[in-house]
């Protein structure tokens, strides 16, 4: 596989949440899109994880609608890591 197949199939989804409530699928994007919406996460010094089966998932979001019930767990876990990441949580 070339280095541009790799690109196409990338994906990258990007959560709003503000402490309550339900986060929000704010961005999600393939190859170029993906790898911007990354660039910008990481100029804010947004924590990325990569969980492909996640990012599909919450690919089929609808934008800024809040996550389905099923993903409650997987996301929970992501924003404990972005929680630890950024020291607001031991």
């Amino acid at each position: 596989m070339s280095d541009k197949d790799d690109l196409s199939k990338r994906l990258a989804v990007a959560l709003k949440w503000e402490g309550k409530g339900v986060p929000t699928v704010v961005a999600r994007g393939e190859g170029h899109v993906a790898e911007t919406i990354v660039a910008k996460a990481e100029e804010a010094g947004v924590p990325v994880e990569e969980n492909p089966l996640l990012a599909k998932a919450l690919s089929a979001v609808e934008l800024d609608r809040p996550i389905p019930e099923p993903l409650f767990k997987a996301v929970a876990e992501v924003i404990a890591f972005v929680l630890r990441a950024s020291g607001k949580m031991k």
